[in-house]
């Protein structure tokens, strides 16, 4: 997936490491479809496990997928960010067997401080979810080895 771009390299890298132990993530059949520095997509379907009572998926698997995305993007650089913030508007319901796509894209990065927009659609293109993540990078602490 590397290109001759370094940047590349460090977010694939990052990624790896960071998913190798992700198991929330892995236990909910989460995919990385991309990652590149700032930004990053993940897959998700929609299981049985993951429907509220109206049969429709939970909005906290939902934000999960968009957090993992998040996560992802942010990291990517290669210093350990956490999440400070997120706030998720859900504008269409996801239903079983539905492949959702998380993708997240930094905004800001100021300092410490970054802002993201992920969005959150399902295989037929449909706007299921808009979450803004806001995080806070600690200085010193690569999220992969040196």
């Amino acid at each position: 997936m590397s290109n001759d771009d370094p940047r590349q390299a460090i977010a694939e890298r990052a990624c790896a490491a960071m998913f190798e132990h992700d198991y929330a993530s892995q236990g909910l059949g989460i995919t990385i479809a991309s990652i590149a520095p700032g930004r990053a997509t993940a897959d998700m379907t929609v299981r049985r496990d993951m429907l509220n009572g109206f049969g429709m998926c939970h909005g906290g698997f939902i934000t999960t997928l968009a957090d993992t995305a998040f996560a992802l993007a942010c990291n990517s650089y290669n210093e350990m960010t956490l999440a400070s913030g997120i706030d998720a508007e859900f504008l269409h319901g996801a239903k079983l067997d539905d492949r959702l796509r998380a993708q997240a894209c930094e905004r800001s990065q100021a300092g410490r401080l970054g802002v993201y927009d992920i969005t959150v659609h399902n295989q037929h293109g449909e706007l299921i979810a808009l979450v803004r993540g806001r995080a806070y990078r600690l200085r010193g602490k690569p999220v992969a080895g040196a």
